[in-house]
């Protein structure tokens, strides 16, 4: 299967504590946004976006100056092909994304129903690199677009005797493995 290629950005060194534009040993690397996987998986895509979309607020894991994970709340949605979400100004989480773009974005979670486990919907996941975005005028604190790295959706099969793992990457596609 042909994947899209994705869009080319420059990336910083993370060790440099410099932006990406102005850093000196800066390289190419590729961008995915979230219409890249639309178009390489679009059924894949659609279940993982219903998810995302079933409600308002996630969770996001971000890395903390001393390297610890941070699990915070947070809106986040689909625009114009992008995954984007921001933070409240001086919010801990954006301050971990200015400083290490790493990010694991969990959809909101919805609990099996009794007796029913095959009606359970499932969780999706989202990793990848925060990229910050250019101030919207009267929009405060941070506001990222999704550079993704993996996708995720984990479901049981149609007997609800297993659990099914599908993940996407820009690299190698759509996988999956059945576990019981």
């Amino acid at each position: 299967m042909d994947f899209p290629r994705p869009r080319s950005v420059i990336v910083g060194c993370p060790e440099s504590g410099q932006d990406e534009l102005s850093d000196p040993c800066g390289t190419i690397a590729e961008m995915t946004a979230w219409r890249d996987v639309e178009q390489a998986e679009p059924e894949f895509a659609r279940r993982v976006r219903a998810l995302f979309d079933a409600r308002k607020h996630k969770t996001i894991a971000t890395v903390r100056a001393g390297g610890a994970p941070r699990i915070s709340g947070i809106e986040a949605s689909f625009e114009d092909g992008e995954l984007v979400f921001g933070s409240m100004p001086n919010a801990r989480k954006g301050a971990d994304l200015r400083r290490d773009p790493r990010f694991a974005l969990h959809s909101p979670t919805v609990d099996p129903v009794d007796g029913s486990p095959a009606q359970w919907p499932g969780e999706a996941k989202i990793s990848g690199r925060a990229i910050l975005r250019e101030p919207t005028p009267g929009v405060e604190g941070d506001q990222f677009r999704a550079d993704i790295t993996e996708v995720v959706y984990t479901h049981l099969n149609e007997q609800a005797t297993m659990l099914v793992v599908e993940w996407w990457t820009p690299t190698h596609g759509l996988r999956h493995a059945e576990r019981a």
